[in-house]
């Protein structure tokens, strides 16, 4: 009987356990493996797998029922966005959460998570954005620097494949791209105009995780270049743009090294007295609701910024009463997000001969411009600006009747549109926080979230100074009908939420190292978007992807000298 039980063990044990299959899950996965290591890879939705599960991918909007749009029933089970297009919808009664204050807390769970979702846009940090708090104050001092990240950032954009030009830009480091796609004769004319007026502005290219040309390590995967059909929200059978999907996890399974379990909802990580570190995780069977137990040397926890923190928060003992890790008291405050609430469009009647031809996957940006070098503005940190425009017939819907066959067929092109929107900076202050509720458990018997998170008085001014620059590029560019939004959505409804278990110099003040290790179980590592000390402006998965293949390699190597 004893040699059954040491041999069922053996069956449940592995080297490490991933948590998680999206951006950084996915990364964790594809690194772990590579180097041997004998891996458990945890998702707590469906199976997804690349190509075979897209059953939208290649449908035209006649081919469905009611031409994409959502039934009274698709909204009653995946809310009011639900619609024919998407197949990875989230069942609205999946995971429940209290909200003290309005949050939208947007996830993906299948195989693959957000990266079947993403926007795709990959910027990298820069030191400016590393020394922010150090030199304002708010949040904790970064362990790390842009030295640190950079070869990560190559090495991630290498394989993952990153359209982009080389800006020369201080505040947004060049990277590792292929060719740009082409952007639209509006957002060239903008581009100069603000050449032209400024000297701290620069409108470029929105460097993207597409491949516009492929190199072999994108042929070794599986992956070809992608097409610009911009139904990337559906899957792309291509591979065309990065996903876990495409990439990450059916190379981490040509390795042999990992099993890959869905419909695993993570209850807690299992902490031994005893041994002083994690030993492994506690599993609820979403299909069988049964409670099973795993067990791994290293555990990476990547379920996403807002799930990882619920993880360690469940996940209490004698030695952390208050969640692994915790010793700090900072496990869930300071969490921040995204600013993307002000708007700005405008139209123009210039270049009526030219017209945008087929489609692109990405946009124009404007990197951060303010509190760069200096600290003068009225409000803390600064915003990024992503830009659209395009080129459409000038159709009306007035009438009836032929009067109404004869303005829906125009052929006429109307006005040029543009669009601007914002994607702020959000200060971590400790009274933005999550908890678990003390009553009340989903259907897993897993405490609820608790989501206690508001706007501050550095949002609204920084939205007032976006709207003011904004309409005064789009004045000097010659742009009218200006109209400038701040939409006051709610929290989180931009997706990128981020800190919960955020890195530090000090275990006092921070919960996980300069090596994303918790600080008090130096065999657990967390690299998603829990792990940020600041949100900076630019859009995160490509920090997050460079942290985990940093981290994953930093404890392969402290496990081949025993040291976890």
């Amino acid at each position: 009987m004893t040699n059954l039980l040491i041999d069922a063990k053996k069956a449940i044990t592995y080297d490490a356990i991933v948590i998680g299959t999206g951006i950084s899950g996915g990364w964790a996965a594809k690194e772990l493996c590579e180097k041997g290591l004998k891996t458990l890879v945890l998702e707590r939705g469906r199976d997804v797998k690349h190509i075979i599960d897209y059953p939208t991918a290649n449908l035209q909007p006649w081919e469905f029922e009611h031409r994409g749009k959502g039934t009274l029933e698709m909204q009653r089970r995946f809310g009011k966005n639900a619609n024919e297009f998407n197949p990875f919808q989230l069942k609205a009664n999946e995971q429940p959460y209290v909200q003290e204050k309005p949050f939208n807390w947007i996830r993906g769970y299948h195989v693959g998570g957000k990266s079947l979702l993403w926007a795709r846009q990959t910027q990298r940090w820069s030191d400016f954005d590393y020394e922010g708090p150090l030199r304002d104050g708010f949040a904790v001092d970064w362990p790390i620097r842009y030295a640190d990240i950079a070869p990560w950032y190559s090495h991630v954009e290498k394989f993952i494949g990153v359209s982009g030009n080389r800006d020369g830009l201080a505040s947004l480091p060049d990277g590792e791209f292929l060719p740009p796609m082409e952007t639209s004769i509006l957002e060239q004319h903008l581009k100069g105009a603000v050449a032209k007026n400024y000297t701290d502005r620069h409108v470029i290219y929105g460097r993207c995780a597409h491949i516009t040309k492929p190199q072999p390590i994108h042929f070794q995967q599986g992956r070809a270049m992608c097409l610009n059909r911009t139904l990337c929200n559906r899957g792309c059978p291509f591979g065309g743009y990065f996903s876990s999907n495409a990439s990450t996890l059916p190379w981490a399974q040509r390795t042999g090294h990992m099993t890959l379990r869905p419909h695993s909802v993570v209850h807690s990580i299992i902490y031994d007295e005893k041994k002083g570190k994690a030993i492994g995780v506690r599993v609820i069977d979403s299909e069988s609701k049964k409670m099973l137990e795993f067990y791994a040397r290293i555990i990476f926890v990547n379920a996403s910024a807002l799930a990882s923190t619920q993880i360690l928060m469940n996940s209490t003992s004698s030695r952390f009463p208050n969640g692994l890790g915790n010793d700090s008291g900072v496990l869930g405050k300071y969490i921040s997000w995204h600013n993307y609430r002000g708007h700005v469009s405008a139209s123009y009647d210039g270049y009526p001969d030219r017209r945008t031809d087929g489609r692109t996957p990405t946009n124009s940006y404007i990197p951060r411009f303010r509190n760069l070098e200096k600290h003068n503005m009225g409000f803390l940190r600064g915003y990024a600006t992503g830009i659209g425009a395009g080129h459409g017939f000038a159709r009306g819907q007035e009438g009836l009747g032929e009067e109404l066959k004869k303005h829906l067929a125009n052929t006429e092109y109307g006005d040029w549109g543009i669009s601007a929107w914002m994607m702020g900076e959000v200060i971590p202050i400790e009274s933005n926080h999550i908890k678990l509720h003390p009553d009340l458990k989903d259907q897993y018997g897993i405490p609820e979230l608790v989501m206690s998170c508001d706007w501050t008085e550095n949002d609204d001014k920084m939205v007032k100074d976006y709207m003011e620059q904004l309409t005064e590029m789009f004045t000097l560019a010659g742009f009218k009908n200006i109209k400038s939004i701040d939409s006051h959505s709610a929290p989180g409804s931009d997706i990128h939420e981020m800190s919960g278990a955020r890195m530090g110099r000090d275990p006092k003040t921070s919960i996980l190292n300069k090596w994303n290790q918790v600080h008090g179980c130096k065999n657990v590592f967390v690299t998603d978007g829990a792990c940020m000390a600041s949100t900076s402006t630019q859009n995160p998965s490509l920090t997050y992807m460079a942290y985990t293949a940093r981290a994953a390699n930093y404890a392969v190597d402290e496990v081949k000298k025993k040291n976890l």
